[in-house]
């Protein structure tokens, strides 16, 4: 075989080598694509049939409302997920595809199942501070009680004890403070079992805890309380344990059901105060007009960043959205890719972003807070 012939057909085999290799080769990383968005204003369909609106609230007056306040979502591949390295580079290449570390999403090899638990557990929790932040928005009180804030994966509680459930008491003993519960349960040897009353996170979902009858203290109804008996484990330190993390919740006047099925995280916190308030006052909040945003919400109505705007973006923009309320940490990310037909607004606060709404009802787009570019 002549020389130049030879060299070209090695080069050609190495060029399929290293083309199939780059198809084999698999790299840790995670795609992140736009998810679907939510009008808070309007109903979801559920899985057995029917809709439900994504906020129902009874035991007060509401008010018709109309427009969209969308949240949005990113749609992540799992845990297990690897891409071949082909396929990193072309969602690289793509706008609507952002390829990051895998383990900037999913920390210390966590599984699938570890990531939907914590993502329930930041969701329930935003829920929580979203009604909080709108209720002391419009000055209605609001109280607290003890709830569990997380369960330890293969801990003796898993599987009994849930993210949201209220502790009533720890084996007889009202629970009024936090720091009780582990006082309570460190009473015991390793190996002993501890008695939990407590009101399953189910029973109590969008009220808080209350009784629907105006209490926003106290332990609520009854009728839903039950025993979970929980057998302690050793802790390093000697100290029996059962493998939960208690927390503070909140109780209020009134039922504020969230209804969103199969979403996860703490992002939406921002767009379901506002569908409250809306909901909770006269007049029309939107003006007809297609607003949708994304960040999380703390107690006090401050607005935190989140992450995949680039994705949550373009699901607004794809969905009709006029306005995108982003929060300012989010801003230098969020103007550099910015699509086409979608104004972003500038949010530090519940606050803030209603005075907002009302420059956008009044058609005064020019005087919006923007992101600076």
């Amino acid at each position: 075989m002549p020389r130049r012939s030879a060299t070209m057909l090695a080069a050609t085999l190495l060029l399929i080598g290293l083309l199939c290799a780059s198809v084999l080769m698999r790299v840790p990383y995670t795609e992140m694509s736009p998810g679907p968005t939510y009008n808070t204003l309007g109903e979801q369909e559920k899985k057995s049939g029917g809709s439900v609106p994504v906020i129902a609230i009874s035991g007060h007056e509401t008010y018709p409302t109309s427009g969209h306040l969308n949240m949005t979502t990113v749609q992540v591949t799992g845990a297990k997920y690897e891409p071949s390295l082909v396929s990193a580079v072309i969602g690289w290449l793509r706008k609507d595809v952002l390829v990051v570390p895998h383990d900037n999403v999913y920390p210390k090899g966590q599984t699938d199942k570890e990531a939907q638990q914590e993502n329930a557990e930041q969701f329930a929790s935003s829920e929580d501070s979203a009604k909080t932040a709108a209720l002391k928005q419009l000055g209605i009180p609001v109280g607290t009680q003890i709830v569990v804030s997380s369960v330890v994966a293969g801990g003796p509680s898993e599987g009994k004890l849930h993210a949201g459930d209220r502790i009533v008491a720890v084996d007889g003993t009202a629970v009024t403070a936090k720091d009780q519960v582990a006082a309570l349960v460190t009473k015991h040897k390793p190996g002993e079992t501890v008695e939990f009353t407590v009101v399953p996170h189910t029973a109590t979902s969008g009220s808080g805890g209350t009784n629907g009858t105006g209490s926003t203290g106290g332990t609520g109804s009854t009728a839903a309380e039950k025993k979970v008996a929980v057998t302690t484990a050793k802790a390093t330190d000697g100290r029996a344990i059962v493998g939960i993390l208690p927390g503070t919740d909140h109780t209020y006047p009134f039922t504020i059901d969230i209804g969103l099925q199969d979403v996860g995280g703490p992002s939406a916190g921002l767009m379901f105060s506002l569908g409250i308030v809306d909901k909770l006052t006269p007049g029309d909040l939107t003006g007809g007009k297609f607003v949708a945003g994304t960040g999380t919400i703390s107690d006090n109505g401050e607005v935190g960043p989140i992450g995949g705007i680039q994705m949550k973006l373009i699901a607004a923009r794809d969905k009709g959205a006029e306005y995108f309320m982003t929060p300012a940490e989010n801003c230098s990310e969020a103007v550099k890719g910015t699509p086409g037909g979608l104004t972003l607004v500038k949010v530090e606060s519940l606050d803030g972003a209603l005075k907002a709404m009302d420059q956008i009802r009044a058609g005064r787009a020019a005087d919006l807070p923007s992101c600076p570019k």
